[in-house]
């Protein structure tokens, strides 16, 4: 301002208006031209007041730009088949959302200020739209382990305010930092807003994702791999377990350390070298019903994972990854038994279906309930009571002995059970699509209320 010239007065009839014209003095800086970098960021401001400005005409370099309001500003951040959410909360808050592919990411302005750090306008605005999604995903999808920047990465939000003095942590006017209580209003409410977001973009889906993605990473830390030794407490490791021969070996599960000692008394019929037995400490974990950080530190499941050599997410065509080609359950022939064994198979369809498709991976050891002898030393067995009960009616001379759990045989009995397999392990028949219906209905209660009461 050190010259000032004389002003021209011209009589004007049209309405009345105020222009506002900016023109670098270059030579004053002594410079020819401008840096293409300064040149971007002074084109962006222009682009950014025709987004915050409302009724105002911004032109650049006598062009006018055809941005009329902020939700045209904001699709130019986006692609063109980027789904936009937008809202005028109030005359102080305008908003836009969409779905962030990397990390939180948001452009937002204070009065007209664009503020490239955000602060705590950001913060009031984002932390609304972070409790909405995970309330709506506990609700909804009974997940409770959400952490809130699962769901902040999937934020762009765009935010244009007019706050009451505002303040900031520097000059440069990036980042605000005055209290929300000192705003002069609020972005509230914008529950249609956080509606249609959950309504019309991915971001459930994708949170869901997330916390799946991070549930796989923190169940394979468990995994197995297929290795000639593993060393863990009660573990009878088939010699050729983790060798070229493994898809021979069979890991026999049996209910409780009893159990295990009858196996180990018959193993000798067979050999040790094809034969593993690893007690279970009664029924396993629910892994349908159970948080990834429950499968994870469940010492059983983890035992299982090493022994046999199973790898979280992996699709088996066959069984020559493992460290045993079939695998054997041995419980009483009781309700117990029964549910230890579905809580197995519950395990590997939940985790490992593919093994299920596999013929004679996943067998049986059965016990007699009943076993009948007659005067002559002839043995009849019975694996049901209905069987056993006809049976006894038409051979009342016959002395019958009740087999109250697998505790009840001898180490005798052991040896006669081993060298008879045939009659002693069923194969379970390959999993099919129906199958797994009725799995889930099983162990799923959720999916057992939703069929008892119709929601």
């Amino acid at each position: 301002m050190g010259y000032t010239g004389s002003p021209e007065i011209s009589k004007y009839n049209d309405k009345d208006f105020t222009k506002i014209t900016f023109k670098p003095d270059l030579k004053r800086f002594k410079m020819d031209r401008l840096d293409e970098d300064i040149v971007s960021l002074l084109k962006k401001r222009v682009y950014d007041l025709c987004g915050v400005l409302k009724d105002i005409k911004v032109y650049l370099n006598g062009q006018k730009i055809e941005i009329s309001n902020f939700k045209q500003y904001c699709q130019l951040y986006l692609n063109e088949d980027s789904k936009i959410i937008h809202m005028r909360v109030n005359n102080r808050w305008e908003l836009a959302f969409t779905i962030s592919e990397e990390q939180l990411q948001h452009v937002a302005f204070v009065n007209s200020i664009c503020t490239s750090k955000g602060g705590t306008h950001v913060n009031h605005v984002v932390e609304q739209i972070t409790e909405a999604i995970i309330e709506n995903i506990k609700k909804k999808h009974k997940v409770t382990n959400i952490r809130p920047l699962q769901v902040k990465s999937q934020i762009f939000i765009f935010i244009n305010s007019l706050i009451e003095n505002p303040a900031f942590d520097s000059q440069t006017k990036e980042n605000l930092t005055l209290r929300v209580s000192s705003f002069g209003s609020k972005c509230e409410p914008i529950d249609k807003f956080i509606a249609e977001i959950i309504k019309d973009t991915p971001i459930i889906e994708r949170v869901l994702i997330s916390i799946k993605a991070k549930e796989n990473a923190e169940l394979k830390k468990t995994d197995g791999s297929k290795k000639k030794r593993v060393f863990l407490p009660k573990l009878e490791d088939a010699e050729l377990a983790g060798t070229a021969k493994s898809k021979d070996c069979v890991l026999v599960l049996t209910e409780g350390d009893s159990a295990k000692a009858l196996v180990m008394a018959g193993r000798s019929q067979i050999g040790a070298s094809i034969l593993g037995v690893f007690p279970l400490r009664g029924k396993m974990l629910n892994v349908r019903e159970a948080s990834a950080k429950q499968v994870a530190e469940n010492k059983e499941i983890i035992a299982l994972k090493q022994i046999l050599g199973l790898q979280q997410n992996k699709k088996y065509e066959d069984v020559s990854s493992l460290r045993y080609g079939h695998v054997m359950v041995m419980t009483d022939q009781d309700h117990d038994g029964s549910h230890i064994k579905g809580l197995l198979i519950n395990f590997f369809d939940y985790f490992f279906p593919s093994l299920l498709k596999i013929n004679t991976f996943l067998q049986e050891f059965i016990t007699p309930i009943v076993r009948g002898r007659n005067s002559r030393g002839e043995v009849v067995d019975f694996y049901t009571m209905p069987e056993y009960e006809e049976f006894k009616e038409n051979h009342p001379n016959y002395i019958y002995k009740y087999y109250k759990g697998l505790g009840t045989s001898t180490s005798e009995d052991a040896i006669e059970y081993f060298s008879n397999l045939e009659k002693h392990v069923k194969n379970f028949i390959p999993m099919e699509q129906n199958d797994k219906e009725f799995i889930d209905l099983a162990f799923n209660k959720k999916k057992q209320i939703k069929e008892k009461h119709g929601y």
